[in-house]
């Protein structure tokens, strides 16, 4: 049985990163550790040795006061995420050791948040200031992200495992310079994505296992009205030999892309069983763009729908945009793609005012019960 060390056993975790030097190291060492959230802070490391289990608590008011964060591409304030970092550099965790969200206690709130998604959808649609928009109660029941950094520049997460969010899990909001390598996720809950680069620029995530209860990993850049008015895209994101066992889609593109969403490379990557493939989705409402994407050299076993999705009737929105703006998508290409088996090969779904526009598949081989459904596009290349 491991060792179990309290926060109340010397310095807490939290005590142990206030008291960091600049360019110090905080190593956890082997046992599990209970935890309240952890706020980092620039030119540090976190190190989880081999062994080390950091539990986070179930317990909702350790997640208080509320703190700025994006939840679901809105501005707002609420719960703490549980590891947090806000305008900070040169930040790096790394190990071989795990970081378990305790998720499971947060996870029925999935069934009561629809009032409080409404009032913030509602608020960021009226142009409400970010500062009155003050979640962090059960009551408004907003899960927090797992793993957040917010306004950050190179930032480095390598080798650590990640089980059991609230929420998203691995979070990268407004960020610069983020590198992601050879990490494990595997989370079973509602809307547990597992990496979302969230309107940040030059991203490399690599050499990653996901298992998740929703998309793997999702690019975002902001909702509706909240999107246009913060106005950054997320670009220059490469996805490179990493493996996917699971969840909604194993790479997805928006649907929160009101930011805009520009070069975007994912490659050399193996779907192993994913409801969908490869998901580039919208709908109106969103505005925005997607633009340069480029998948290439992935190969997929059984999917249980589309192989590849390109959609702007996206219906699983959290709330009901208050605007009928379309978003316009262009400039993707698909090379060397396969799959064993799905039920759709290739959906293509644009919208009257706003088809799908220079879309290239070359090599494709996919096995698929229907093999393609197409409406509303211009200019799609097959070779």
């Amino acid at each position: 049985m491991s060792e179990q060390r309290e926060e109340a056993a010397g310095l807490s975790l939290q005590e142990r990163i206030d008291a960091c030097e600049e360019g110090g190291v905080v190593r956890i060492p082997a046992g599990v550790w209970k935890s309240g959230p952890l706020h980092l802070k620039s030119h540090m490391t976190l190190r989880l040795e081999a062994g080390c289990h950091i539990l986070f608590s179930d317990r909702f008011f350790d997640y208080l006061p509320p703190v700025f964060t994006r939840w679901e591409g809105v501005e707002c304030y609420n719960y703490s995420p549980l590891i947090y970092a806000r305008d900070c550099e040169d930040i790096t965790i790394e190990g071989e050791g795990m970081l378990d969200g305790n998720g499971a206690a947060w996870w029925p709130w999935k069934k009561k948040q629809q009032q409080a998604a409404d009032r913030l959808i509602w608020a960021q649609s009226r142009q409400i200031p970010v500062k009155d928009r003050m979640f962090g109660t059960e009551r408004d029941a907003l899960r927090p992200s797992f793993l957040q950094f917010l306004n950050c520049k190179n930032i480095t997460v390598k080798d650590i495992t990640l089980v059991n969010g609230p929420q998203w899990t691995l979070h990268p909001v407004y960020c610069k310079q983020v590198h992601i390598s050879g990490v494990t996720i595997r989370t079973a809950g509602p809307n547990t994505d597992g990496c979302n680069p969230d309107s940040c620029e030059d991203v490399l995530i690599e050499d990653c296992c996901f298992e998740t209860g929703d998309d793997c990993i999702a690019i975002n850049s902001g909702l509706n009205e909240d999107g246009w008015r913060v106005n950054r895209p997320c670009k220059n994101v490469e996805i490179r030999n990493c493996r996917f066992l699971g969840g909604h889609a194993a790479i997805a593109i928006g649907s929160g892309m009101s930011g805009g969403i520009d070069e975007i490379r994912v490659h050399d990557c193996v779907i192993e069983h994913a409801e969908r493939g490869i998901r580039v989705k919208s709908m109106r409402g969103r505005g925005g763009y997607v633009r340069n994407l480029h998948f290439e050299h992935i190969k997929m076993g059984e999917v249980e729908r589309e192989a590849i999705q390109i959609s702007m009737n996206y219906g699983s929105s959290t709330s009901v945009p208050a605007s009928k703006i379309a978003p316009t998508f262009c400039d993707f290409s698909f090379e060397d793609i396969s799959c064993n088996h799905a039920a759709v090969g290739l959906e293509l779904v644009g919208l009257p005012e706003s088809p799908l526009k220079k879309i290239s598949f070359h090599n494709l081989r996919l096995i698929a019960d229907v093999k393609e459904k197409t409406s509303d596009t211009e200019e799609i290349n097959f070779s």
